[in-house]
């Protein structure tokens, strides 16, 4: 095998991988807990939040009075264009490494090539299964008194708790530490 083929294998099995852990983190689990701090009263801002969030599709499942909290849900749709677009690289990718394996293993004839029709509709079919899932926004409030300032722990996935902070976070001054708008890396 010369050394051509074996960079080729070689990149061509890293972009398997690559396409493996794009699908694996596309349905990644990304709850986080973010407490958020309000100088309006309680009733106010729970009404506002309670509001926003039936507007957005989610639809209240519960809650416990005791404890002060609201459980809301909501389902996610996966996107069909990514799931094409996903399909399609995986076919490419896995006849590519059709291909590459032909070169390297003339005697296997075309048969290789056929592993786009696997790759192909398996990266598309993973990512829409993954992908669509059920989801909590868990809010509770922190506060003893009831009328002074609003102070709550919510619970919920990440980009929905960026969304509320930036098109709620003035009309309600809420206030949190900022870690929603740092990049992990």
């Amino acid at each position: 095998m010369s050394y051509s083929l074996n960079s080729t294998l070689l990149l061509t099995i890293l972009l398997a991988i690559g396409l493996f852990f794009f699908l694996r983190a596309s349905s990644k689990d990304r709850t986080t807990i973010v407490e958020i701090s309000s100088s309006q009263e309680p009733v106010k801002v729970l009404n506002g939040l309670c509001e926003w969030l039936n507007l957005r599709g989610w639809k209240q499942t519960g809650g416990d009075f005791e404890q002060r909290i609201l459980i809301f849900k909501g389902q996610v749709v996966s996107s069909k264009f990514l799931a094409i677009f996903l399909g399609f690289l995986g076919g490419f990718g896995s006849c590519a490494l059709g291909l590459v394996i032909i070169q390297i293993y003339p005697e296997l004839g075309w048969w290789p090539i056929l592993l786009g029709l696997i790759g192909g509709p398996l990266s598309g079919i993973v990512y829409f299964k993954k992908s669509a899932r059920e989801e909590k926004f868990e809010l509770r409030l922190i506060n003893e008194n009831e009328k002074d300032s609003t102070f709550m722990r919510l619970r919920a996935h990440r980009d929905e708790l960026i969304s509320l902070e930036n098109e709620l976070g003035e009309k309600f001054q809420l206030k949190s530490d900022g870690s929603l708008f740092k990049t992990p890396i």
